[in-house]
């Protein structure tokens, strides 16, 4: 009988069971994806599928200290599971002591579905979005344009399974959707994403509509040189910029002296006023429609996460309070070593403390400059100021005396999300959105548009 016929909860019994290490971890991930694709007006592709990852963490005790193995596999048979153990136990007799290692977590309560069957998702998520896709196609095509894109739901249910008695198990939804206008000759381009759990709250119908208008400013193409301008950025993009800032907030890089987040001289710059806006960057696994694993699920150790923290209960944590930097991300032993409080990352990310304004509404309130649609391919330049660089995608556009008047060419930016906190002049409402370049990553965000005076576009792409 194959492991994937057997339930998940007793996969990780039987793992554990199996173990003759000093310590053991079992994570089992079961993944259920349901997708659509439409290119010209016209759906090309849907599929659902499913499969099971699992992966085992061995530690071993010697003279010298902890050693970890960690070894993970998909599609395991019930005669693959002992293998699987046996190589997680002998990674760690061949490795050395783990630099990470710790007690492994004890005293979280056990989740009462641990035993109950994984989540799954089927085509049925996309019973009400369909037929609205359907007549947005209907819309755009009398309306002489052409959509593309995909809707993409997942849904993971995760059992942990530890020797030291912890049983835990999260279902995590994640959905995205990305759509594409363009007009007939291919010259002019739109796109907007959403984020989702359910596809109960996106309308392909209000998306089009959106994308029409962007394409009609379109229709007047205005050249602009490289420099600085005051930039709306939109929150799609301030998530990408802000999503980059968290992966590179490591308290053990910033106290060792390597990021923007380390202060000249030593330590780390945790109690320095990063803006003058009352901005709170902050995480919540329980945040309402952003909800994300409140424990940590940890399947390799890195700079900002450890495999013997699994199972550790992730709490809400302000990253930035009112404009100072309160949390950098630690490990229990990076916390250890930096002195900081532990912080794992978590899963999702918000910005909120801008004013209870609309992009439109600043947008009207714009003399002269830029507003962005999406960030494109970034990359990072150097580290210890965190400088970015990368490109516009999918239509910037001139704004006049608050009324967007055409589109100009895309650009190459190159910025610090850190030195644009502290440049920006204005924040707009909060609301969910789908950062486009990290989208494969990390999908749950909420962040507010921004107002930067002076946004370097450092030269012009040939981008569309």
């Amino acid at each position: 009988m194959s492991a994937r016929n057997n339930k998940p909860h007793e996969i990780v019994e039987r793992a554990l069971e199996l173990s003759r290490a000093d310590g053991c971890v079992v994570i089992a991930d079961e993944h259920s994806t349901a997708n659509l694709r439409w290119a010209g007006n016209a759906l090309t592709t849907n599929g659902v599928t499913r499969g099971r990852s699992l992966t085992v963490v061995a530690t071993v005790d010697g003279k010298e200290g902890t050693a970890s193995g960690v070894v993970s596999r998909s599609a395991v048979t019930a005669d693959d599971l002992e293998p699987l153990v046996r190589a997680a136990e002998a990674a760690a007799r061949g490795a050395g002591p783990a630099e990470d290692a710790q007690p492994l977590v004890t005293g979280v309560p056990e989740a009462p579905d641990f035993t109950d069957a994984p989540a799954e998702t089927s085509s049925a998520v996309f019973a009400d979005f369909a037929p609205a896709l359907g007549e947005a196609f209907a819309r755009a095509r009398a309306g002489g344009r052409e959509l593309y894109g995909f809707a993409n739901h997942e849904l993971v249910s995760t059992y942990v399974g530890t020797s030291t008695g912890l049983r835990l198990r999260h279902d995590q939804p994640t959905g995205t959707l990305e759509l594409n206008a363009k007009s007939p000759d291919r010259t002019r381009s739109a796109w907007a994403g959403r984020s989702t759990r359910d596809f109960k709250d996106v309308d392909p119908g209000a998306l089009d509509a959106e994308l029409a208008v962007r394409l009609g400013w379109a229709e007047r193409r205005v050249d602009l040189r490289a420099g600085r301008y005051e930039t709306l950025l939109p929150p799609t993009a301030v998530a990408d910029l802000l999503i980059y800032q968290l992966w590179s907030a490591s308290g053990r890089d910033a106290a060792e002296g390597r990021t923007v987040f380390s202060k000249p001289g030593g330590g780390t710059r945790v109690g320095e006023k990063l803006t003058d806006l009352p901005l709170t960057l902050r995480s919540d696994p329980n945040e309402p429609g952003l909800e994300s694993a409140p424990f940590v699920v940890a399947h390799s150790s890195g700079g900002d996460q450890s495999v013997f923290d699994n199972g550790l209960p992730v709490g809400a944590t302000e990253w930035v309070s009112e404009g100072e930097l309160r949390h950098l991300t630690t490990t229990r032993h990076t916390a250890g070593l930096t002195g900081l409080p532990v912080a794992p990352a978590g899963g999702n990310l918000i910005l909120d403390g801008g004013r209870d304004r609309s992009l439109e509404d600043m947008v009207a309130a714009t003399e002269r400059g830029l507003l962005l649609t999406c960030l494109w391919y970034i990359r990072e330049v150097d580290p210890a100021t965190l400088l970015l660089t990368g490109l516009t995608r999918d239509g910037v556009y001139l704004v006049e005396n608050g009324q967007v008047t055409g589109q100009v060419n895309n650009f190459r930016f190159n910025e610090s999300p850190v030195d644009l906190l502290g440049r920006a002049t204005e924040a707009g409402r909060t609301e969910k959105t789908l950062p486009r370049e990290w989208s494969d990553w990390f999908t749950r965000a909420a962040m507010p548009a921004l107002r930067v005076p002076d946004f370097n576009m450092s030269s012009v792409s040939q981008g569309v």
